[in-house]
């Protein structure tokens, strides 16, 4: 199976083509990523491109496309969300959505030590998105807290991991890689037994925009 995963939850922009195969499991054909947080929708099209045309795949013979659901900023989450459904729709393939930070665990969990992680990233407004992890099976999250006391909060002693981490080094001084989500890791998770999504945004909180109020007088 050829799955297209691609992941915008994060200031990173990660696609990936994998392929699945019985006897090596699964197999990165090609990858792309690039850490730019304000120019999701320019770096996808051109990443998208250039990871058909690495991994020699024509687009009709990708059977499935995988992305990353968040949780994550309106704006760059959105971007891979609707790049995703249209993709789905024009090569009417099946869309499967997976929790990015599950992504950025199961990455964690192949490359550390020990079977238990605290993924954060970065939520801004001084908040962090956060899922735990205990013997590879999530046990607390995603939610979004403010990272003042949170270790102590969660009772966690163990591995802490992610972009949320590294932006409050007070907060979490021992923190280390991996620091955000590829597009890759969305299909090992996947086949690691993460729980498939629909395809939809997961926002956690309301928007900064809002309905504007009733206008004002300035006549009177």
């Amino acid at each position: 199976m050829l799955t297209l995963a691609l992941d915008t939850a994060t200031a990173a922009v990660s696609v990936a083509v994998v392929e699945a195969e019985a006897e090596t499991g699964l197999r990165v054909l090609a990858s792309r990523a690039g850490i730019e947080a304000r120019r999701h929708a320019e770096l996808l099209a051109p990443a998208l491109a250039e990871v058909l045309a690495e991994a020699g795949v024509p687009p009709g013979r990708i059977d499935r496309i995988v992305v990353g659901v968040g949780p994550g900023p309106f704006t760059g989450l959105r971007v891979g969300l609707v790049s995703a459904h249209a993709l789905s729709d024009a090569w009417s393939v099946p869309l499967v959505g997976v929790c990015s930070l599950d992504a950025l665990a199961h990455r964690a969990l192949l490359e550390g030590s020990g079977p238990d992680v605290l993924v954060l990233t970065d939520a801004r407004r001084r908040e962090v998105y956060l899922a735990a992890y205990r013997g590879g099976v999530r046990v607390a999250g995603p939610s979004v807290r403010a990272p003042a006391g949170l270790l102590a909060e969660l009772g966690w002693s163990g591995r802490v991991v992610g972009e949320g981490a590294r932006r409050y080094p007070e907060q979490f001084p021992l923190a280390g890689p991996p620091w955000l989500p590829e597009a890759g890791d969305l299909v090992g998770a996947l086949h690691a037994g993460a729980v498939s999504l629909p395809a939809r945004p997961l926002y956690l909180r309301c928007p900064d925009a809002a309905v504007p109020g009733e206008a004002k007088a300035v006549l009177r």
